[in-house]
């Protein structure tokens, strides 16, 4: 296995449990360039791209070409190596739902000149991209979209709002909520997401999927359940509107798809993946369990 990536958002430190496996190998590179893999290639995974809000609004112009560039070049390593390719795409496909919950025949409803817009349209492009190298060249081409997803490895700083909560829960701060908290979302676990690209990755399934849980809760009830996890007694705070303009209301995946084609459905409970991931950051910080 062959791992790429130019670490802008992320950390050597996740992959260091690798080190000295004979089956791994890490290359720094940023794959907005020209991609070169020596040997044969099975299957391609492009999950490259910042995906925290904070990162690609610090990162607009290379989340754009990552999306453009990033694609074009890893779909051509796959044509060249005669492998199949599976593309991370998002939820934020559906920018700001007027269907709820989505399906994946949604076309969505994205500005695409608002901030979100330069992750939004990455990824509609990557898609459109993905699916002309199907239809053009005849590729086994693969499309997942994911939704909120988190678990241990996160960044703390990263900005979403799990690694925020958890932050705070765990220096037993107040959870701060952007505006009323009536803001949904749909959380899932990473063991559960791995499960379903594995599946989609092996399986005949050429069209877009969505990977998801359909707990829909809204940031009020999240923040609820994190500090009870935590045990945290600080309550919350309330800020002034959502830190980013354009941030969905809502947020809820149709996951008929799924369940029916790969015979997937998420394992782990809510509670029990905060459980794991806020074991971690109490780990990595050296907190007191």
């Amino acid at each position: 296995m062959v791992a790429m990536d130019n670490l802008i958002t992320g950390s050597q430190d996740n992959i260091a449990h690798l080190a000295g496996n004979r089956g791994f190998e890490f290359i720094y590179h940023d794959v907005s360039n020209f991609i070169h893999v020596p040997g044969p290639v099975g299957a391609v995974l492009h999950f490259a791209s910042p995906a925290s809000p904070m990162d690609y609004l610090k990162y607009p112009i290379q989340t754009l070409k990552v999306g453009a560039l990033g694609t074009h070049n890893a779909l051509g390593l796959a044509r060249t190596k005669g492998a199949r390719f599976l593309l991370a795409s998002t939820s934020e496909v559906y920018g700001d739902p007027l269907v709820h919950p989505q399906p994946e025949d949604y076309a969505g409803n994205v500005d695409p000149v608002g901030p979100r817009g330069v992750y939004d349209e990455a990824k509609r492009y990557a898609e459109a991209l993905v699916m002309a190298y199907h239809r053009q060249h005849g590729m086994e081409t693969r499309i997942v979209r994911i939704f909120n997803t988190y678990g241990p490895r996160m960044r703390l700083d990263d900005g979403r709002v799990v690694p925020n909560f958890i932050g705070q829960a765990i220096r037993s701060e107040p959870l701060t909520i952007y505006g009323d908290g009536s803001q949904t979302r749909c959380f899932q676990y990473i063991d559960d997401l791995v499960e379903g690209v594995c599946r989609l990755l092996h399986s005949d399934y050429v069209e877009p999927v969505n990977i998801g849980t359909t707990r829909e809760i809204s940031m009020r009830e999240f923040a609820r359940i994190v500090n009870n996890v935590a045990g945290n007694a600080a309550g919350a705070v309330y800020g002034d509107g959502s830190r980013i303009d354009g941030d969905p209301q809502t947020r809820k995946p149709d996951t008929v798809r799924a369940r029916t084609v790969l015979k997937w459905q998420p394992k782990i409970e809510l509670e029990e993946g905060l459980d794991r991931t806020i074991r971690y950051f109490r780990t990595a910080l050296s907190l007191p369990a």
